[in-house]
């Protein structure tokens, strides 16, 4: 049996992303990878703020950010962190390195360093400052300068990539990479290492684009005498085509994932197989998603967004969902179109929901086929819908609503019947009666099956329009 003490750590991921600009859909699934493999292994998902850019970082975005977790229900275990006030820590590791003699103080300007960058790099080097093996003097300490890490030039760099396996560098072709500006000001790599040692973080998931920052802050790690946290590098999201994604292959935002109609448990489903796969199930609860993510099923391969395919997802989801919930969401997409709802409109609404559900792939077309509940009487019939209550259909139609008035049970299977014996009756199939009932009720719009046209409708708003239509054909 293993003792307390030497137990493996609880396991601890992070998301860190930089708030300069909105959620974008790759970083919603690094999210959800890291919040899904903290789940599975009962550890902690936290979020960390990379503002230390206070120029492009924006207040806009940070809530850009929260606003695109919070959708998905992707909540963190502890406040979130916020890069930039830890400066004085960056700063702080920053000296142990100068201390330690694995960093030191870099003298040259910024043209003296690209003419030597330019140099190192036409003779096929790395680039190297020559303050790496001098001592500064007093006088030198007193000029703007930069701290560079001294990293080592005789061993390799290698790292066991959870995903892309075991990733070799050579350090001499690595650059000694400024940790501090010369304003002081601590940069990426050192602040990121210092920040996920101290928040305690076990596992770095990340994208691969990521990959070459392994290299560096493995490197840092050691020469501070820090255990490394596992690295996991994840291929990026591509377009249809294969290319890298882009404003041209449609919604990169988490929040035009939202207005589009997608329900975020579908998002969620989707996005956790977009590059990750539990045998060929594809459509999978949170639950069946914590259970089964590891990172062994993350594959090398950039994954390709498939609009179908999450269209496919989110119908499922939409299907499972409370009628309740979906007629509020759906409300939402007609007061964004500008429909001035009546009173008793919620309430049809809600009604109709059961009744066009299962057809509907997004919110927005749940709103399509629901438009007929909040036409406002008299309900304009024109072209081919008023050809259809010409004749006999119109006069078919005044003896349907004579009958309909008689009758006080509106529930949907009673209707059924009701028209069935109706049809019957009449001596023609309802075929012969669909299309004018149709255009009476809804002017032609898009509508489920009579009954439940009529059922969502409500008594006395249907034959309301039924009187109406009869009214513009006579």
């Amino acid at each position: 049996m293993t003792s307390a003490s030497t137990s493996a750590p609880e396991v601890v991921t992070r998301f860190a992303p930089s708030p300069t600009g909105f959620l974008h859909i790759g970083g919603a699934r690094t999210a959800l990878f890291n919040y899904l493999y903290a789940r599975r292994h009962n550890g902690r998902f936290l979020v960390r703020v990379e503002d230390t850019d206070r120029e492009r970082s924006t207040d806009a975005a940070v809530k850009a950010i929260f606003d695109g977790l919070s959708w998905l229900g992707l909540f963190a275990d502890d406040e979130p962190v916020f890069q930039h006030a830890r400066a004085d820590r960056h700063r702080e590791v920053a000296n142990i390195l100068l201390e330690t003699g694995h960093a030191y103080r870099d003298f040259l300007t910024a043209e003296e360093t690209g003419a030597l960058r330019d140099a190192a790099k036409a003779e096929g080097r790395a680039f190297e400052s020559p303050w790496r093996d001098r001592t500064p003097t007093v006088d030198d300490l007193s000029k703007p300068h930069t701290v560079r890490f001294r990293r080592p030039t005789d061993v390799p760099v290698v790292v066991e990539d959870a995903v892309q396996g075991q990733v070799r560098w050579e350090s001499a072709s690595l650059d000694d990479l400024v940790i501090l500006r010369s304003d002081g000001a601590p940069t990426y790599n050192l602040v990121v290492v210092v920040d996920d040692h101290d928040m305690g973080v076990t596992h770095v998931i990340r994208g691969d684009d990521h990959l070459n920052n392994a290299a560096r802050q493995s490197l840092i790690y050691d020469a501070l005498g820090w255990t490394r946290p596992t690295f996991a590098h994840i291929p990026l999201i591509h377009g249809p085509d294969g290319a890298k994604l882009s404003k041209r292959h449609g919604a990169q935002a988490v929040h035009e994932y939202a207005e589009m109609g997608y329900l975020p448990e579908a998002m969620r489903n989707y996005l956790a197989r977009l590059g990750w796969a539990h045998g060929d199930d594809e459509l999978f609860s949170d639950e069946q998603a914590t259970a089964w993510f590891d990172l062994d099923g993350v594959g090398r391969a950039p994954a390709r967004l498939d609009f179908d395919k999450l269209a496919h997802v989110n119908a499922h989801w939409i299907r499972l969902a409370d009628d309740d919930r979906l007629a509020k969401l759906t409300l939402d997409v007609h007061l964004a179109r500008g429909h001035a709802l009546g009173p008793d409109d919620e309430a049809r609404l809600t009604r109709a929901i059961p009744f066009v559900k299962d057809r509907a792939k997004t919110a927005l077309e749940l709103a399509d086929q629901t438009e007929f509940v909040l036409k406002t009487r008299p309900i304009a019939i024109e072209g081919k819908a008023r050809d259809t209550l010409a004749g006999e259909a119109g006069e078919r139609i005044g003896r349907l609503r004579d009958r309909l008035a008689l009758f006080e049970s509106w529930d949907v299977f009673a209707l059924e019947v009701e028209l069935k014996a109706f049809a019957e009756e009449e001596g023609v199939g309802f075929g012969k009666i669909g299309p004018a009932a149709r255009a009476a009720l809804t002017g032609g719009s898009a509508s489920p099956d009579i009954a439940r046209t009529l059922s969502a409708l409500g008594r006395e708003e249907s034959l309301g329009r039924l009187n109406d239509a009869l009214q513009q054909t006579i």
